[in-house]
């Protein structure tokens, strides 16, 4: 079983930046295609951003151009820099590891943009 923890989230003001970090506890962590999702009140759980196990990334339309997802195999590690936030980003932010649909998920950490 992977264990996988998020860290990071706050509370920002607009135009403020956070960068959140996922470590996971399993030694074939540079296999995994792995991504960001969000979920906010009465919403459901969406696609922020992917990274494959070759560093190709995938942003949903809300995110591209204000946030970037990378990955650092050597520490188990993978962020999600966060620019220009915006009170529409605040959510609950889920790391998983192994995509979606049979991967390991972690407890999410909460970002909250407001003034």
């Amino acid at each position: 079983q992977v264990q996988v923890v998020e860290s990071g989230g706050d509370l920002v003001q607009p135009g403020g930046s956070l960068r959140l970090s996922c470590a996971a506890s399993t030694q074939s962590f540079s296999i995994y295609a792995m991504g960001w999702y969000r979920q906010a009140p009465g919403r459901q759980r969406e696609l922020v951003a992917t990274i494959t196990n070759s560093n190709k990334t995938n942003y949903s339309d809300d995110v591209t151009g204000r946030f970037t997802i990378s990955r650092d195999n050597a520490k188990n590690r993978m962020y999600l820099q966060m620019n220009s936030l915006k009170p529409e980003d605040t959510a609950v932010y889920y790391c998983n590891i192994g995509g979606a649909r049979l991967g390991y998920w972690g407890q999410g950490t909460q970002v909250t943009v407001s003034s």
